[in-house]
Parts: C-alpha cells; structure tokens; sequence
C-alpha cells in the first residue's frame, strides 16, 4: 500500500543486446547500483527460509554487519557441482556458517573440487556452492568491466570468474543461510521446491499423507 500522492515503485530492465555471459547481464545494472552496495538474485532460483526472515534480509543484515561483499552458500553433494559455482576458502573464528572466501570456480568438476574447494568443517563430497544470492559492493563492476573487455567475438563472461578476483583483491564473504535454495532451471527442480514450500508450511502434514498415498499406489 502507497500512501495518496506517493508513487509506485517502478521496474526496470536493463537489456541485454548480445548472448555474452552472466556477468556481461549483471553490467547492464551498473548505471541503477551506481556506487551503492546491491542485493543480486538469480531468476531461477527459489529460496525457502526456515525461520520466517526472509534469506534476502539474512543475507543484507550480515554484510551490513561485516562491511563487505557477501555471498550465500549452501553445502551441496559433488553430483550437483554441474549446476553451480562453488568457492574455497576458511571459517571465520567464532562466526559458524560464515567464511573467507579465497577461491570461486563456476561448475567445478569433482576432481577440480577435491584440489581446490575443500572447506574445514563440511560433509565428505560436500562442497560450498554459491545460493545465487549476493550483497555486492560496486567495485565488482569494473572486475566485471575489465573482463568483458577482455572477450574475444564468440566468448562469453561468468559472475564467477570476476567474484574470484574479487576475493583476491578484497574481503569477500561466503555466509550459509538458514534456508534452502532450489535451482528450478534443472530438471524437476521447479516439482522439487514446490514440495519443499508445501513441507514447510501448515498444510505439512496433509502433504506428507498424500505423498504416502501416491506412493503406496505405485
């Protein structure tokens, strides 16, 4: 609700002319962040929070909290790397779930994960994936800048590449949310965060009862 004389928030695009990589796209938005730190979603993903505050708020309160650039991680089995970056690095003493992010590699495989991406503290075949949510400062448009520049005709730039620049060249955080991400671009993926919606909400327990029944007709 706006008040009388206020006026509704208006939606921006910003488009993208050639198919030249993610982190081309999110160069589009430089002119609406300006200098100003931004909150970055990725459109195919759903994110379920698990405690009633939303995993947006989760992740702006922490990087007001720590003064920089922070992305959300969630621990993931080895068999989904495909589908996402995934980063390096170490806990922050005294602040479980939070980490220096020292190394970002977009879709690792296992192998490349095992050298580079091992965090203390994580499952066997677990890894730190990125939640595709992140507060970023707006020095991560001239990494950006400089690597889109840097494109030959038929090439394309990734977010991660220039987020593990980033890390090189300034405190850069990696904070496990409490909630869940699901990557509804794969397959089953919307089906998947729609049951995990439906489980977490007051209807859980007639959800579950039907899954029984469905699966007991099988």
């Amino acid at each position: 609700m706006h008040a009388a004389g206020e006026h509704a928030p208006r939606i921006k695009f910003f488009e993208q002319t050639n198919p030249r990589g993610y982190g081309d796209a999110l160069l589009r938005a430089r002119p609406f962040a300006q200098s100003e730190p931004f909150l970055h979603l990725v459109s195919d993903h759903l994110y379920v929070s698990k405690n009633g505050r939303s995993c947006a708020a989760q992740l702006v309160a922490i990087s007001e909290r720590e003064q920089c650039a922070v992305s959300a991680i969630q621990p993931t089995r080895e068999n989904q790397l495909a589908y996402f970056g995934a980063v390096g690095g170490v806990p922050v003493s005294r602040q479980p779930g939070l980490y220096e992010i020292r190394t970002v590699i977009e879709k690792p495989t296992p192998t490349t994960a095992e050298q580079h991406l091992v965090v203390a503290g994580q499952r066997a075949g677990h890894y730190l994936c990125l939640f595709g949510m992140h507060v970023l400062m707006p020095t991560i448009f001239d990494l950006l800048e400089q690597a889109v520049g840097q494109l030959g005709d038929d090439e394309s730039a990734n977010l991660s590449g220039s987020l593990d620049r980033l890390a090189q060249s300034e405190r850069y955080l990696a904070a496990r949310l409490d909630g869940e991400r699901y990557n509804i671009g794969e397959k089953y993926g919307l089906l998947i965060a729609q049951l995990a919606i439906a489980l977490s909400g007051e209807d859980r327990d007639r959800i579950l009862t039907e899954l029984v029944e469905l699966l007991a007709k099988r």
